[in-house]
């Protein structure tokens, strides 16, 4: 199969723990489930997109530490998840150091770049799940996505941090990529019975508007649970609130997307 208007979108948000990775697994698995061919690129050092997904990056040599690093080919590195339509190149500890080792580096901001557009007309999405950084990882990630999914937990700082992810945005813009755009906010770890998640939503509302999707992602033990078994939400616990909440965001982006391509066509 040979596609022709693959999706690129880089997940990323510089704070930790707002659910950037458990959104890229379980948006991936219900995109996949939409019958989409989606890969995800696990390019964060901590690598737990390959272990959420049952996968042991200690043992997985064809990894994107090597990958980046120009040693293997990309093709070498897709896995097949357990997933129908779904794939992954996983990661290692071993990508920590790719900052230093690339310091001299000329262009080192385009490895990943590259390597996607060897790939990119055999999938319907790549999403790239980047570190909790701005740094060389995260800037490789933005440089070769056209689009960029911002996963924001509603706490009281998230505006400003935001605010800081959006700068680097406009630099990368500037700078390597003017094709670059913010594709939307997912509102994550949203708990209704907890009054600052109403108000810090309000406010990024009405700061992003049509920017923010309509589905929120609700704090849910099952979505914290997931992970543990090597599985996505989906297939832990297909009727949770966290399950219904990722299968109704994939149906949004990619609803997204389709009135984008009949407006364009």
């Amino acid at each position: 199969m040979t596609l022709t208007n693959t999706k690129i979108i880089a997940v990323a948000n510089q704070k930790g723990g707002v659910g950037k990775t458990t959104t890229v697994i379980n948006l991936a698995t219900a995109m996949a489930a939409c019958n989409k061919k989606v890969l995800i690129i696990d390019s964060d050092p901590q690598g737990n997109a390959s272990t959420g997904l049952g996968f042991d990056k200690a043992i997985l040599k064809n990894n994107f530490y090597y990958v980046i690093r120009g040693d293997i080919s990309i093709n070498s590195s897709i896995i097949k998840t357990q997933i129908p339509n779904l794939f992954i190149i996983p990661t290692s500890m071993d990508l920590a150091v790719v900052e230093q080792e690339f310091v001299n580096l000329k262009k080192r901001e385009l490895r990943l770049k590259s390597e996607i557009e060897k790939i990119s007309t055999s999938f319907d999405y790549i999403l790239i799940d980047c570190p909790p950084s701005l740094g060389l990882l995260t800037l490789n990630a933005l440089v070769a996505s056209k689009n960029l999914l911002v996963p924001l937990q509603v706490e009281f700082y998230a505006l400003e941090g935001l605010t800081q992810l959006m700068d680097t945005v406009n630099h990368v813009k500037t700078n390597y990529n003017n094709l670059l755009q913010l594709q939307g906010i997912v509102l994550t770890m949203y708990d209704k019975r907890n009054k600052i998640s109403e108000l810090v939503a309000s406010d990024v509302k009405t700061f992003f508007k049509e920017k923010v999707y309509k589905t929120v992602i609700p704090r849910n033990v099952k979505i914290s649970e997931a992970p543990s078994h090597g599985m996505p939400i989906l297939m832990y616990d297909i009727t949770c609130s966290g399950s219904q909440a990722y299968a109704s965001l994939a149906a949004e982006i990619i609803n997204q997307e389709n009135k984008l391509n009949d407006k364009n066509s």
